[in-house]
């Protein structure tokens, strides 16, 4: 039988937001569904997207062979932040994840901007991955319109995330399975390749000709590199999810734990090492890289019968496992957020363990970016795409922020609660601020990230002003209420 619920906090008042200081209750009404190898292979699974696969060509274009020492900077940054991300996560399991984390340190108005910006992040990525997916059905089946595709696909995984939590565990498990076992396909064949070994292949070894020919390891010099360091930095959305999804796992803070801890292997293993497989087997120039994908056009110089249609499938998973993710993650994050009273309580329900109505409502939110997509593909759209570019930076600031204020309350309080440590606190924290303020510099230098960067400064300081207002009417409610 199904069981419905609401939250306390959100059934209490309208603006019912939580003290600062409070600490927000983890999402209990959610059942704890996702067994270890879930949250695993979701850790996994989380770090390879169609941006891997495809999106990296163009940072390779730009950077060369350098693109490597990009994707290795971004990703010691991405690092730090999961090590945050993962102290604070362990200490307090939630499925509102980093917006629990900066209400109890900053204040209800930066877990309410944090929060929905991420929600809308999501929403919009949902959108963009469905168009994505279909244009490979629409290659496979011409004349079929893409619409019906995106709304097969929106249909399939709404209907996933509303029924029971291990559902979209499975879903999740599977996915990431296929391209974890892609990617090492991939690696091990290059791997040969460069030993010049690989069985069938007439491909001699390359040594190191395209790392330091055609123009050297930075053929475009350092504006280059800084190109292929702000592709690099947006491909790494998405490892947040496990945290979220960590909130309905069997054992939270174990699997928290396990999945930060194994976080560093993943990012060197899959993006950096893939990356040098390509520049060091293909020279840095070949149009391929950019127009086939840097995948693709490293099998087909390796003779690999088939890679186009073999990376169209796995870039196609990619695409429907991010889909899964993305409306799971915008359902829970809208949901945390409902029932600490900063959204409508009216979408706070759970039944059967399982926020229908957000999932709903994150599901409408992301299949109205498709309409707008063609309705308005010259105005609103793009408008969208701006304001989500620089978001998951504004996220991260908030994680640091967060952490170097939650530490030392939970060193002095609860200490037993650390079982996950930031590394070098407070000053590798301090370091990953100092970086995303620099990144944050880098984007005005560029035309196209400038714009983004202005369009998403406008939705996070609207959000900001919204969570500020809502947060102090609040407490005048409260001081009026204690008269």
């Amino acid at each position: 039988m199904s069981r419905t619920s609401s939250s306390k906090d959100a059934a209490s008042a309208p603006d019912a937001t939580p003290a600062p200081d409070a600490a927000p209750k983890a999402d209990s009404p959610l059942v704890h569904g996702l067994k270890q190898r879930h949250l695993s292979m979701i850790a996994l699974g989380g770090v390879i997207g169609a941006g891997l696969f495809v999106g990296s060509g163009a940072g390779i274009a730009k950077a060369g062979p350098s693109i490597v020492l990009a994707y290795a900077i971004s990703g010691a940054l991405v690092m730090l932040v999961m090590r945050m991300l993962g102290e604070m996560s362990a200490a307090n399991p939630a499925s509102g994840s980093f917006s629990v984390h900066a209400e109890r340190a900053i204040g209800p108005w930066a877990g309410f901007t944090a929060g929905w910006g991420f929600w809308f992040l999501l929403c919009v990525a949902v959108g963009l991955e469905g168009i994505g997916a279909a244009n490979i059905m629409v290659g496979w089946f011409p004349g079929t319109p893409q619409w019906a595709w995106v709304a097969l696909f929106m249909l399939v995984f709404c209907g996933a995330n509303l029924t029971a939590v291990k559902n979209f565990g499975e879903f999740e498990f599977w996915f990431a399975a296929l391209k974890v076992g892609a990617i090492a396909l991939f690696l091990g064949i290059g791997v040969l390749a460069i030993l010049g070994i690989l069985p069938g292949s007439d491909t001699e070894a390359p040594g190191l000709e395209n790392l330091t020919g055609e123009g050297g390891f930075m053929p475009n010099g350092t504006d280059g590199l800084i190109i292929g360091l702000l592709a690099s930095v947006f491909a790494y959305g998405g490892l947040e999810t496990v945290t979220i999804a960590a909130a309905e796992s069997e054992n939270p803070v174990k699997s928290v734990a396990k999945a930060v801890r194994t976080a560093m292997w993943r990012i060197a293993l899959f993006y950096v090492g893939s990356m040098l497989v390509v520049v060091t087997l293909l020279p840095w120039d070949n149009k391929d890289v950019a127009t086939k994908g840097p995948y693709v056009a490293t099998l087909d110089h390796l003779g690999i019968p088939g890679a186009g249609q073999i990376m169209n499938v796995i870039v196609l998973i990619a695409l429907l496992s991010a889909m899964n993710a993305n409306i799971y993650g915008a359902s829970r994050m809208s949901y945390s957020l409902i029932e600490r009273g900063q959204g409508p309580k009216a979408l706070g329900r759970v039944y059967s363990g399982v926020p229908r109505l957000a999932v709903l409502a994150s599901s409408v939110f992301g299949f109205g970016c498709v309409l707008l997509s063609y309705w308005s593909p010259d105005q609103v759209f793009p408008w969208l795409l701006n304001m989500i570019g620089a978001m998951i930076l504004v996220v991260w600031i908030f994680i640091a922020v967060s952490q170097l204020l939650l530490r030392r309350r939970t060193e002095r309080e609860e200490p037993q609660k650390l079982v996950v440590r930031m590394w070098a606190y407070p000053y590798l924290t301090w370091v990953a601020l100092a970086a995303m303020a620099y990144i944050f510099f880098l984007m005005t230098e560029q035309p196209d990230t400038r714009k983004q960067l202005l369009a998403t400064g406008a939705l996070t300081l609207c959000l900001a002003v919204i969570g500020f207002v809502r947060q102090k009417r609040a407490e005048r409610g409260a001081v009026t209420a204690a008269e």
